[in-house]
């Protein structure tokens, strides 16, 4: 059940200039309280099996076991941050945080890609090291192993599934999950492939794959939470659809000052000036357009400053872009 708050200010009689919050607390992308369970219950699993899977990879002399291990604690490190900041951004905002702490969720899967490829710098040395002299490795046992981790991780993955595509923690969540899948399916393999090769050096050249794999599944985390850090336009939005769409409105003859950022990796926010030289259209005019704003693009929270376009203005931004200009952000 969402709630709008507003604030309308108007200079004169005729509403000159009117500025206008909306926000929508019920509507975003994915909702983190659906998914505490699938992070209980996949934060438990993936740590059993990553003291199983290392202690077996120790007595098979498995690097692609220990490998896997060390990923799969990383994934379970990123999902303890992932879960931490989808419950800290449910919190109020307060007079110092005044959105809240809802932009933690950036910086957790921001870190958390960060650490992957950390942890993949180390995977890829000690896989060439290995290539050296690749001593003899337990098939069988890696085998084993590696088809327990196919089901851990394929469950995981699938308890992430429903909220995979509007916020990208959960979408990192689900990535990892289903990418450590098919690596354990690659290392099932290889074990079999050496217990009846005996060429012992596919193990390091499995390790090697599964750091490709992790880098490539970890680039676009890392790259889409970077964008969100930096107050980029979220990816789902089309800036220059959401420009049209507030030209098009009734009474609107220009636009500057646009601005959409993310508040989190699940709520944008969008700020801009609307010229409007008939004055303040009212109430219920801002109403619908902040729930369409919301509907059609998803932008949870709104600010609408009205004006009527006796003066000139230009984003304290970008001041070489005078206003008011049809159809540009500034």
């Amino acid at each position: 059940m969402g709630h709008d708050h507003t604030h309308a200010h108007g200079a004169g009689g005729d509403h000159a200039h009117g500025t206008s919050h909306r926000h929508d607390a019920g509507h975003h992308h994915g909702d983190p309280q659906d998914h505490g369970r699938a992070f209980i219950v996949a934060i438990a699993l993936n740590s059993a099996f990553v003291v199983t899977e290392f202690a077996y990879g120790v007595i098979a002399g498995s690097t692609a076991l220990m490998a896997d291990a060390g990923h799969n604690l990383s994934d379970v490190l990123g999902l303890l941050l992932a879960w931490g900041a989808a419950r800290l951004g449910q919190r109020p905002p307060s007079g110092r945080y005044t959105y809240g702490l809802r932009s933690t969720s950036i910086l957790a899967a921001l870190a958390n890609a960060m650490s992957l490829l950390v942890a993949c710098g180390a995977i890829a040395w000690e896989a060439i090291d290995r290539f050296a002299e690749a001593p003899p490795v337990a098939g069988l046992t890696v085998t084993v192993v590696a088809a327990i981790g196919i089901v851990v991780n394929g469950f995981s993955a699938w308890l992430f599934v429903r909220g995979s595509e509007g916020d990208l923690n959960i979408r990192g969540a689900y990535l990892h999950m289903a990418a450590d899948a098919a690596v354990s399916l690659g290392v099932v393999l290889a074990g079999l492939a050496m217990m009846l090769t005996g060429w012992y050096w596919l193990d390091p050249v499995v390790s090697l794959v599964i750091v490709g794999v992790i880098v490539a599944g970890t680039w676009g985390l890392l790259r889409d939470s970077l964008r969100l850090a930096l107050s980029a336009v979220p990816p789902h939005i089309d800036v220059g659809a959401v420009a049209d769409f507030l030209l098009q409105q009734p009474g609107v003859s220009a636009i500057h000052d646009l601005h959409i950022w993310g508040m989190s990796t699940i709520e944008s926010a969008l700020t801009v000036h609307l010229v409007i030289p008939d004055g303040y259209p009212g109430d219920e005019f801002m109403d619908r357009l902040a729930q369409a704003l919301r509907s059609r693009f998803a932008i949870a929270h709104s600010t609408l400053q009205m004006e009527q376009g006796t003066t000139e203005h230009a984003c304290v931004l970008n001041p070489a872009a005078t206003s008011p200009a049809q159809g540009s952000p500034h």
